[in-house]
């Protein structure tokens, strides 16, 4: 018997593992999908395959020579994850969790396809299989459709959610609180709408009672007349006053629906976690809130309008049309169909080109957003014609982009004002000959003509329309890509109450991952409150990652973190940052004076406190050498300032909340050696009373704590006072000995005679 593999879309035969798999398979027995694992346990990159057939479960791990097996059966489950970039897949039976794979989530789609097809031949394994048609499976993965849906789940899961004009009715959130003034201005768009529809009609009469019969012979009535033109007046005065109104009242509504979308997406930006922004760009979501939220707005305030208006006025002219004459509405009508498959088809090449012109737009906003704050850098290292051409480049690919997608435009806008003239012409040549036969007069057909010009140009408005809908839809698509995300750092559905913090830190097993590369692995640690820790280490060791863990910037992927007692994860964010007191290794300063920058954590600080917060952080004497003292204004970024000062700003910004936990991220690391011994007198003083943790590269500043830990590739291997460190000569003497030599090589260099007790400290006692 021939053996075929006819559901083999993976290439899995052709990959390193295809002998030993056609080896394990019986003659009858075919693969119906295949999933590439390239993680070990240990998160290192290696090769794999899982594999379903029409019986089994097949799996070589990466780093494994022996294939494993399982009957499928209808108790075994397998189940996907994800955290941090990496996608797990978990086989259970009804007791236990029999195996586990890893893989990046880059084949997330293939492994939502294998749990298809693994459940697919469980069902068959339980006699479900011959119970559904094939009419009621999935054409790509053969799974079973839900019930009353084309739609495969694990298909649509696997695709990019594609931009559609419906996503607009999703502002609806928004335009809720206002819906008894949406309703106002519906009623009035209603009125004015039905006020401009009277003056056609009023012609009729004009024509057949009052200018055929004079050109007949016989007298003009004034009080007639007077009553027609009185009767064109009025409707013309009601429809400007209701379209004032009605203009005004939806204006005000739709500026307060952009307000309200600008302020929630920038609120539930800063709710969002660090690693959401460590994957965007600033320019982009400066555009997304920025422009995005405006081309809503007009949209909203203007387009939408107008859109309204042009579907009422068709809807009501279309019935007064076929009121005065059924057969030669009908003859209006010719152009519609026409024009609606024009918009049909055009409709998605706007959608489509909109969306790319906002991505492109970004990243012309995104050069701004590089050059502008790094313009020193720009001009140190002299590359303005550098940046220009950068800008040039961005500018020249939008230009691109739009000119592409004005060439369809162009073509569209046209052909719907040429369609709507043919119609023109068709009902005059139609109106023409009913009047030759008397089965209409010219009254009629005049007004039909006035009620066509509006019928069609209200299409023609339509038509125009399309492309400014599709400009919001694309936009309202990248506003809700922001909405929709949710944040990797959630406050619980019931907080614990943080009322006082002791300052207790206790760490178990904690393991942290970037992605798929793991920087925090099986970490345990304990910190007393009251007590100074410092953490040391190379670069890349992980004592960033560890700080940023415990101010709960991210959360971690194994174990826990407690505070006095209580996992970080069940206190609301921001009622657990308040006790924190955060010092950067890079500070930064925001645009406004001194003491708003020092009392940024604390806005209702008194000037008292704010000067007491100075001088502890040393930096009460240079401000007053400002031109306005804490009234001076501080630039972009900190920009006047040099960078011991504005570390000392930052240091007093953290301290002016009194916090708990004091984490100092190479605070003296911008400070000049002079300027470190001064803000090293003032933590002296400080640490008393809080728990602090410091990071330091120049090891001589952390003397003084209490404890040492020292970290490597993500894992504690010492913890101790300095000198019992030294005494180890372990790897904090290692570390520590490395340093002495440079500083010495520097100060040989330079001329200067090292000062002899940091010689001395170098050695432990008894050497």
């Amino acid at each position: 018997m021939q053996h075929h593999h006819p559901l083999d879309t993976s290439g899995v035969f052709q990959g390193p593992f295809g002998a030993g798999l056609r080896a394990m398979l019986a003659s009858d027995e075919n693969v119906r999908a295949a999933l590439a694992v390239d993680l070990d346990g240990a998160l290192r990159f290696g090769e794999g395959v899982i594999v379903v057939t029409t019986r089994r479960l097949l799996a070589l791990a990466p780093g494994q020579n022996d294939w494993q097996t399982w009957d499928i059966a209808p108790h075994l489950v397998l189940r996907m994850g994800d955290h941090a970039g990496v996608g797990t897949l978990e086989l259970h039976d009804a007791q236990q969790r029999l195996a586990l794979w890893r893989f990046t989530l880059g084949a997330q789609a293939q492994a939502l396809l294998l749990i298809q097809r693994f459940e697919q031949v469980a069902q068959s394994a339980a006699g479900a299989q011959s119970a559904v048609p094939e009419e009621a499976r999935c054409p790509v993965c053969n799974a079973e459709l839900p019930p009353d849906s084309e739609e495969c789940p694990a298909c649509a899961r696997a695709q990019a959610p594609q931009p559609s004009t419906w996503v607009l009715l999703r502002l609806w959130r928004f335009a809720h609180p206002y819906r008894g003034q949406l309703a106002a201005g519906f009623a009035l768009t209603l009125a004015s709408t039905a006020a401009t529809l009277v003056p056609p009609y009023l012609t009729i009469p004009l024509m057949d009672e009052i200018l055929i019969p004079f050109q007949n012979g016989q007298k003009i009535d004034p009080m007639l007349v007077l009553l027609y033109l009185s009767g064109l007046l009025a409707s013309a005065l009601v429809a400007w006053g209701l379209g004032w109104a009605r203009t005004y009242i939806l204006a005000l509504v739709s500026e307060r629906i952009g307000a309200d979308l600008r302020t929630t997406t920038y609120e539930h930006l800063l709710r969002l976690s660090l690693d959401y922004f460590g994957g965007k760009r600033t320019g982009d979501l400066m555009a997304r809130i920025g422009s995005e939220t405006d081309r809503i707005n007009v949209f909203l305030s203007l387009h939408a309008l107008d859109f309204l208006t042009d579907v009422l006025m068709i809807v009501m002219t279309a019935v007064i049309l076929f009121s005065i004459n059924p057969a030669l509405a009908l003859v209006t009508l010719v152009p519609l169909p026409f024009i609606g498959w024009l918009i049909h088809t055009v409709r998605d090449r706007l959608r489509t080109g909109f969306e790319k012109i906002d991505r492109v737009w970004s990243e012309v906003t995104n050069v701004l957003a590089d050059t502008i704050p790094g313009i020193r850098v720009v001009k140190a290292f002299a590359q303005e014609s550098r940046e220009a051409q950068r800008f040039r480049d961005a500018n020249q690919h939008n230009l691109e982009v739009n000119d592409k997608l004005n060439r369809t435009w162009s073509l569209f806008s046209p052909t719907v004002s040429l369609l709507t003239e043919m119609g023109l012409l068709v009902v005059w040549a139609f109106g023409i000959w009913l009047v030759s036969r008397s089965e209409i007069t010219v009254g009629v057909l005049t007004a039909f003509i006035a009620y066509i010009g509006r019928f069609y140009g209200r299409l023609d408005s339509m038509s125009r329309i399309v492309s400014v809908t599709q400009k919001a839809a694309a936009g309202a698509k990248r506003i809700f890509d922001i909405l929709d995300h949710v944040s990797n750092v959630p406050d619980p559905a019931q907080p614990v109450k943080l009322a006082q913090v002791q300052g207790a830190i206790a760490m178990r097993g904690v393991g942290f991952r970037y992605g798929s590369r793991a920087v925090i692995r099986n970490l345990d640690l304990d910190i007393r409150p009251g007590e100074m820790i410092g953490l040391v280490g190379h670069s890349g060791s992980g004592k960033s990652t560890l700080v940023n863990l415990i101010c709960r910037f991210y959360d971690v992927s194994e174990g826990s973190i407690q505070v006095d007692g209580v996992d970080l994860r069940r206190f609301a964010v921001a009622d657990y940052r308040r006790h924190i007191g955060l010092v950067l290794q890079e500070p930064f300063l925001f645009f406004g004076t001194i003491a708003e920058n020092i009392a940024y954590g604390k806005p209702d600080a008194t000037r008292k406190e704010i000067i007491a917060a100075a001088r502890a952080a040393h930096a009460h004497e240079f401000i007053l050498r400002l031109p306005h003292g804490y009234d001076s204004l501080v630039g972009e970024r900190g920009q006047g300032l040099s960078g011991g000062e504005r570390q000392r700003i930052s240091i007093a910004r953290a301290l002016l909340i009194d916090p708990r936990i004091l984490i100092l991220d190479e605070a003296t690391s911008a400070v000049d050696t002079e300027t470190e011994k001064e803000i090293q007198k003032a933590l002296d003083n400080l640490v008393q009373g809080r728990t602090t943790i410091a990071i330091a590269h120049r090891l001589s500043t952390l003397r003084k704590a209490d404890r040492l830990v020292v970290m490597d590739r993500g894992e504690v291997v010492e913890v101790g006072p300095h000198d019992a460190l030294m005494e180890q000569q372990g790897a904090y003497w290692r570390l520590y000995q490395a340093q002495v030599r440079r500083a010495e090589e520097d100060a040989q260099a330079a001329g200067v005679v090292i000062d002899s007790s940091l010689q001395h400290s170098a050695h432990p006692a008894g050497q």
